[in-house]
């Protein structure tokens, strides 16, 4: 596994009047029609608890030069930061919020939850979305941020 260097993002959830985000290396399309594309959260992780009561979810692609944006939301946990306090963002569809100077993002409608083990699968209807700049530079991998230690609590 450890030749494998997926691409990291940011997956932000809301339910009522809670939000919660956090760095994701598992992720992935998982279908081609109709399209759909699954994140796995840690349920460990605070993001985890909002995500489990959330119709849509927003997913963000980060560029190798957001490093810190990575560090944030997967170096902090929301059970003791406010995250978006430090970070420009909007709300999307269906409420979700989304971080507009991710390299990309999509909002999806959750259609599906899997129990993975330690880990919930949450499949995304792509409902809306900003595709960003296809020249810009790298995406973040996991290889990129093997320095950022965890924030959730242990699992």
């Amino acid at each position: 596994m450890h030749r494998l260097d997926p691409e990291m993002c940011v997956v932000t959830a809301t339910a009522g009047e809670e939000r919660s985000g956090c760095l994701v290396g598992f992720s992935s399309q998982c279908s081609l029609r109709p399209v759909r594309f699954a994140v796995w959260l840690s349920k460990a992780n605070h993001t985890f608890g909002v995500a489990r009561d959330a119709d849509f979810l927003a997913v963000h692609l980060l560029g190798r030069d957001q490093h810190a944006l990575a560090e944030l939301f997967g170096g902090e946990t929301g059970d003791e930061v406010d995250k978006f306090a430090r970070v420009r963002w909007t709300t999307g569809h269906g409420g979700a919020v989304v971080l507009p100077d991710a390299a990309a993002w999509f909002v999806g409608a959750v259609v599906q939850r899997l129990d993975g083990g330690d880990h919930m699968g949450f499949v995304l209807d792509p409902v809306q979305w900003d595709a960003g700049d296809p020249a810009a530079g790298p995406l973040l991998r996991l290889g990129d941020a093997h320095d950022i230690d965890p924030g959730h609590p242990a699992e």
